[in-house]
């Protein structure tokens, strides 16, 4: 008999940091009573630390897989929907059948319009655990199970310079460099002195074969948008990041169609009807699935539209213990058009002592982490802190 799902457990694991994510508050910024504050250049909610959801998954004969998704913000809602709704309906099924839980999950609550949010984030928390499972109970990486192992190294970003002055900034990136890593994103909601000063500068200190992308947090207009990409391409403009609203479809391809510099979208979207609605209006040059987002079943989806419509894959990875990332990199290992993949350096590097198994970037590539299944589980430290 094959082994099948006996447990489900949800936890919240809560880091804290020096510094909020992207860098020091500014002006008029200020963390409330919970903990949150809202970042004025972008008009969203951030928390002061560090915080995601992880699930563990437990079979009949003791095998034990690991999920991970979001938990920036409410945490307790996506474990709430864990608990409460899907654990039950998953205890029973085959881990080998990981996509076809996935769509019987999404189908139980597809018609009241829970086609996104905290309930995707907790179907890509336990999908993310199946497969583990799956590639455990096979004794293979991952990878091997999402079609094969296509390359070893995976080109990597670095994302975010969490300094306050253009100045420092600047710094940590030639710092980076050093390093020998080549290609860098800034965020436009901390270019205090705008985005083409940002760029300008950056390309000043990292030359011309510095591959410099900004992120756009969806903070403008479609004209304005465009206004602020044709003024950075002069500086060599890797590629613009979410110029626009989520929901304009009809204003991101307008910027696509517009400008000269690819556009890259995708870090919000959960499933591959979100991306092909974007897709069909050429709207994007580059895809950015988050794995945290989409799970493992819905990232290869979204790859596999990519591939036929000839993009470029560029997976975003943000806030996390390393779980959700480490299956990034796996399905990053298996897909085709994966050119690179984001590195978040403020949150990997301080926060590895929360993971068992080693993800390593070096160099500017990763490789992916070792062993049967994701090769990595959260460590004693980690579990230490985990909250119900």
């Amino acid at each position: 008999m094959r082994d099948t799902v006996a447990r489900i457990e949800s936890f919240i694991i809560t880091i804290p940091r020096d510094t909020p994510y992207l860098g020091a508050l500014r002006v008029g910024e200020e963390a409330n009573g919970r903990g949150y504050f809202v970042r004025k250049g972008n008009r969203t909610v951030y928390p002061t630390v560090d915080r995601n959801v992880l699930v563990r998954i437990t079979t009949r004969d003791g095998v034990v897989g690991w999920g991970e998704t979001y938990g920036i913000v409410s945490p307790r809602a996506t474990t709430a929907i864990i608990d409460d709704l899907l654990a039950e309906f998953v205890v029973g099924s085959d881990p080998f059948d990981a996509a076809a839980t996935h769509d019987r999950l999404y189908d139980l609550m597809r018609v009241r319009g829970y086609t996104g949010g905290y309930y995707l984030d907790a179907l890509a928390a336990i999908d993310i655990a199946l497969w583990d499972i799956a590639a455990q109970l096979a004794r293979q990486p991952l990878c091997k199970l999402l079609g094969g192992q296509r390359r070893k190294t995976i080109p990597a970003y670095v994302s975010g310079l969490p300094k306050p002055t253009l100045a420092a900034r600047a710094d940590m990136a030639a710092e980076w460099q050093a390093k020998g890593f080549s290609a860098f994103k800034f965020a436009s909601p901390v270019a205090d002195e705008g985005v083409v000063a940002e760029l300008s500068t950056l390309r000043a200190r990292l030359g011309s074969g510095a591959r410099i992308a900004c992120d756009m947090h969806w903070a403008q207009t479609a004209a304005q948008a465009k206004a602020l990409i044709r003024a950075m391409e002069p500086h060599g403009l890797w590629f613009a990041e979410a110029p626009v609203d989520p929901e304009d479809i009809d204003g991101l391809a307008d910027v696509a169609a517009s400008v000269t510099a690819p556009v890259a979208a995708g870090e919000e979207w959960r499933t591959a009807y979100d991306a092909q609605a974007r897709l069909a209006r050429r709207a994007v040059a580059i895809l950015q699935p988050e794995m945290g987002h989409t799970g493992i079943t819905e990232f290869m989806r979204m790859v596999g539209l990519a591939q036929v419509h000839h993009l470029e894959v560029i997976p975003h990875a943000t806030i996390g213990t390393g779980i959700f990332l480490a299956a990034s990199l796996h399905a990053s290992a298996a897909a085709a058009g994966v050119t690179a993949h984001e590195f978040q350096h403020s949150i990997m590097v301080p926060n590895a002592k929360y993971l068992d198994g080693a993800i390593h970037c070096a160099q500017g590539h990763y490789t992916l982490p070792q062993g049967p299944g994701l090769g990595v589980r959260p460590s004693a430290e980690a579990l230490r802190i985990l909250e119900h």
